[in-house]
């Protein structure tokens, strides 16, 4: 076996498991924290595969056999080298020790240049002032129809069927929304067109990554999710859900250009908890250290990029 072919597998394995672990808190956290002690997590497994394969076989089959869904047009396909293959190695480590940082600047740096680098940057930036913005606003409204109207957050066992169906529902609708903008993080180690096998191979090594996760309830990483405020119940999990999924399907149709998912997911959560503990008349104090954790997680993240794509250019130069 030729050493490229070898980075090549080895890269496509690690950035299949640590950018599906590392942004399972995005996408899944708030579904297995409200889901994991009332369902089996092999039925969580079979519902987010479902939703994994459609999302693979609709963007092969629109795109030519491109499973990025195009996020990969500006980023031309090269021979993997080892440098390449250490990012989602380093991305793995990370998320092992439950750090939540941004898979598409570490993995994508070694392989953009800089001006797509920049674009990403500049893109993720404004997701993440957008999301913080919008969700400040959304829960803000949504705190005060609770109180004025005296809405039942934790339902019934007469309404959480229904709940519960809305929440898969967001669910694979927000799953979907990701997998077809993040592929590009996985997808730029394979070829841009997929054969009908190497399209099966990458289903296989997605769902056996995904029924780990889902076996171990999201591991370490799912503490940035477990902390916030009332993410443990359905009708919470499903608002945020949703609201992410609009705002990511609003970037993703914007253009091309791959960006900074995990950095509109944490914006999301700081205007949430920013807007519950401002009316709730808490000490806005209180919340700072919860929000400054996962932006200091996420800048970190970026130094990293930043550090793996100097030393790329050293190595290539």
């Amino acid at each position: 076996m030729e050493l490229t072919t070898f980075y090549t597998i080895v890269g496509f394995l690690l950035a299949a498991y640590s950018v599906t672990a590392n942004d399972s808190v995005q996408t899944l956290g708030t579904f297995i924290s409200s889901n994991c002690n009332r369902v089996n997590w092999k039925w969580l497994w079979l519902a987010a595969s479902s939703v994994l394969v459609f999302t693979l076989v609709y963007g092969w089959v629109t795109y030519g056999g491109d499973i990025s869904y195009g996020r990969l047009d500006s980023i031309p396909f090269v021979e993997i080298q080892w440098y390449h293959a250490a990012a989602p190695l380093l991305l793995l480590a990370l998320t092992y020790f439950g750090i939540p940082v941004s898979t598409s600047f570490l993995v994508l740096s070694v392989f953009a240049s800089s001006i797509v680098l920049e674009k990403m940057v500049v893109k993720s930036a404004f997701g993440y002032a957008v999301a913080a913005i919008s969700a400040y606003i959304i829960w803000y409204a949504i705190t005060w129809a609770v109180r004025q109207w005296k809405i039942e957050l934790h339902p019934t066992d007469r309404k959480i069927f229904w709940w519960s169906v809305a929440q898969w529902c967001t669910t694979g609708f927000l799953y979907w929304s990701w997998l077809s903008h993040d592929m590009a993080n996985i997808a730029v180690f394979l070829p841009r067109q997929l054969s009908v096998e190497q399209l099966l191979m990458v289903m296989v090594v997605f769902i056996a990554g995904l029924g780990y996760i889902f076996y171990n309830k999201g591991g370490k990483i799912q503490k940035i999710v477990v902390e916030k405020t009332d993410t443990q119940y359905i009708i919470a999990a499903t608002l945020i859900d949703f609201v992410y999924a609009v705002v990511l399907l609003i970037f993703k149709e914007y253009n091309n250009i791959p960006m900074s998912t995990t950095w509109v997911f944490v914006g999301l959560l700081a205007g949430r908890e920013l807007a519950i503990h401002s009316f709730n008349d808490k000490k806005i104090g209180d919340v700072f250290p919860i929000i400054g954790r996962d932006f200091m997680k996420i800048m970190f993240g970026a130094a990293l990029s930043l550090i793996l794509v100097l030393i790329v250019l050293q190595l290539q130069g």
